[in-house]
């Protein structure tokens, strides 16, 4: 048996003729990858069995993150639409959970190095916080922990750009490996058996290049991602 036939369906948030969104669940991969000979599962294979027809990733999301995933049913649409995100007419909004309190809103501008080519391009992403929180759980030297709760908005597209950013300027990713704090990291496993990274892609704005629609796309938050909202922020993140 498949065993992606034992598995629940993809959610899907959005559909045409040629195009699908699905709320990618974090830990699954996009793809098959040489970089995670141990996973099984992928979200093209899945989508293809669910839909029962093949499907064209226009753009990717980490494997640890989860969110907004946008397919092509057509070959061609997988070319428009990748011709989109290449010339930045893609809108993308993200919500994490970082340490520390990050300011009210910030530009950050920082060039990152290609890991392949190592070419270093330009980079932005805009961060506007949403909630913040001191809980107490001690850290080091410090009797209390904080947090905040932010949406981040790239308007360039590098690999692992909202990652690295975000360790760039002290407020690393929660769950995030390896660009984030390894010591938060256990401390949400061991404190709360928490070992998602609490990063998801929750919206995506995008024209349809035959229709000219302008179309947005909202994925709400996953299960692991909203338990640790509710366990730091408390009602104030009902919204998400």
């Amino acid at each position: 048996m498949n065993n992606s036939s034992c598995l629940l369906p993809l959610p899907i948030l959005y559909q045409s003729r040629d195009l699908v969104a699905i709320n990618k669940p974090h830990g699954l991969l996009v793809h098959r990858s040489p970089m995670a000979r141990d996973a099984s599962e992928f979200a093209v294979q899945r989508l293809r069995d669910q839909l029962g027809q093949r499907v064209w990733p226009v753009h990717r999301l980490d494997r640890k993150t989860g969110g907004v995933l946008l397919f092509a049913l057509l070959e061609s649409m997988n070319s428009a639409m990748q011709q989109q995100f290449m010339d930045g007419h893609v809108q993308k909004k993200y919500l994490a959970i970082v340490r520390g309190y990050t300011p009210d809103e910030q530009t950050i501008d920082y060039a990152l190095k290609h890991p392949d080519t190592g070419v270093v391009q330009d980079a932005v992403t805009h961060l506007k916080t949403e909630h913040r929180t001191e809980i107490p759980l001690p850290f080091g030297k410090h009797a209390t922990s904080r947090y905040s709760l932010v949406e981040l908005t790239p308007t360039t597209g590098r690999m692992h750009q909202l990652r690295k950013h975000m360790a760039h300027i002290l407020h690393p990713i929660i769950g995030d490996r390896p660009h984030g704090c390894n010591k938060q990291n256990k401390l949400f496993l061991e404190q709360f058996d928490m070992n998602t990274m609490l990063l998801h892609a929750q919206q995506l704005t995008f024209t349809h290049p035959e229709t000219t629609e302008e179309i947005t796309v909202t994925a709400p938050v996953q299960a692991e991602f909203s338990r640790m909202a509710e366990v730091l922020f408390g009602s104030t993140t009902e919204k998400i």
